[in-house]
């Protein structure tokens, strides 16, 4: 099943069941995937606006680049919940004997890496969409100033939300190496990305 294939109501019917996954980490995606697609829309709603043209080149070279973020966060959401079914496949393998418990938990730590890596992989797409969205400040279309707001808001809960599902697979990972990377690394975005959003939302209040 392709996540992104599905209507918003079956999505939305499908999170809300027993099943463990989609889950918050391919929310995490879908909310990147709004915000990315609000940018491009406010880049859209100021393109060919002659009270913006200064802001043209700017505003096409963003709403090309939204539009291929929102893509790849799209596939980053079916990723996100097909790594969560590999640790589970392997949490179901036989362990009645030495070699399989061995082999079970080889298998385990192997799909814990694809966990991180989703959503690792969902923080850096975040914190570019951020870098994107925050270069329009003041050059854009400002009757869309909502839109771009809540783009910041979307953006910020899919790096946080991102951030959640790292943390929770790198307390099960046995590469103490790997686990501290993934904490720096995650860390470094956050520092990077929350005050964008942050700056982001005041600007938009301002303008109000």
């Amino acid at each position: 099943m392709e996540l992104k294939k599905l209507e918003v109501t079956a999505f939305a019917d499908l999170l809300a069941s027993d099943v463990p996954a989609p889950g918050g980490g391919s929310t995490a995606a879908l909310e990147g995937a709004l915000g990315a697609a609000l940018t491009a829309m406010v880049c859209g709603l100021t393109v060919g606006k002659a009270k913006y043209a200064a802001s043209q080149e700017l505003a096409a070279s963003v709403r090309e680049k939204c539009a291929a973020l929102q893509v790849r966060f799209l596939d980053v959401m079916d990723r996100d919940t097909e790594a969560f079914n590999a640790v589970a496949a392997a949490f179901a393998l036989p362990k009645g004997t030495e070699e399989e418990k061995a082999a079970r938990s080889k298998a385990i730590q192997a799909a814990l890496r694809g966990c991180i890596d989703t959503p690792m992989e969902m923080m850096e797409l975040a914190a570019e969409t951020l870098e994107r969205t925050e270069s329009l400040l003041g050059r854009f279309n400002d009757s869309a100033a909502s839109d771009l707001g809540v783009a910041a808001l979307s953006l910020r809960s899919a790096i946080q939300g991102a951030w959640l599902n790292v943390r929770i697979n790198i307390s099960s990972i046995k590469d103490q190496d790997l686990a501290e990377r993934s904490r720096e690394r995650g860390e470094a975005l956050l520092a990077k990305a929350l005050p964008a959003a942050d700056r982001i939302y005041a600007a938009v209040l301002d303008m109000m």
